[in-house]
């Protein structure tokens, strides 16, 4: 069993890394003021549109992180890579290669298709168990996981482009830089 502080250190981080995200998750860190972006430069492949941008986070009219993927969904934005590569890291055993399910998990790219971020992210960091006469499904919780939690609405903004067909299977070809709010937002949740 693990001590009270390495149980409280691990609800503390799992609480950084939700408050991280849930005030947009690289939530801009450089008091100085975002660089304005047009509208034509918000335009994304795929029916969810990018309604503002910050920090290289894009999010939707309801906060909600999302993608920004164009040249035909050979390139996408950081975070939307970030997400591929952290899903390959920890959602892959149980949910299958691109998130079409498994046996046992679903297609977290079908169950996409009508979650919001915050259910979402209540899932994976409270973990879920449906239960009826023919099989038991267990989400194990991850609200002490680092390496989920630090990276959540990166995961989610990748699982959306694939709910929403906006990028194929496999490895997106091309992405946009790593921005420095990234950076400052990962290390501050890693600590």
């Amino acid at each position: 069993m693990p001590c009270t502080a390495d149980v409280r250190g691990g609800f503390a981080r799992a609480a950084l890394g939700i408050g991280l995200l849930t005030a947009g998750p690289a939530a801009n860190p450089d008091p100085s003021p975002a660089p304005q972006v047009s509208p034509g430069d918000l335009r994304s492949d795929g029916p969810t549109q990018p309604a503002k941008m910050q920090g290289g986070q894009y999010t939707d009219a309801n906060g909600d992180p999302t993608y920004h993927v164009t040249e035909g969904g050979k390139k996408v934005d950081w975070y939307t890579m970030s997400g591929y590569l952290r899903y390959n890291a920890n959602c892959i055993v149980c949910h299958g290669p691109d998130g079409m399910g498994l046996t046992y998990a679903p297609s977290l790219v079908d169950a996409l298709k009508g979650m919001g971020y915050a259910h979402f992210s209540g899932v994976v960091s409270g973990g879920k168990k449906d239960v009826n006469a023919s099989q038991e499904l267990v989400m194990p919780a991850f609200g002490d996981n680092w390496n989920v939690m630090c990276y959540l609405p990166d995961i989610y903004t990748y699982l959306r482009a694939r709910s929403d067909r906006a990028v194929g299977r496999n490895r997106p070809a091309e992405h946009e830089a790593k921005p420095a709010a990234f950076a400052k937002a990962e290390d501050a949740c890693m600590k």
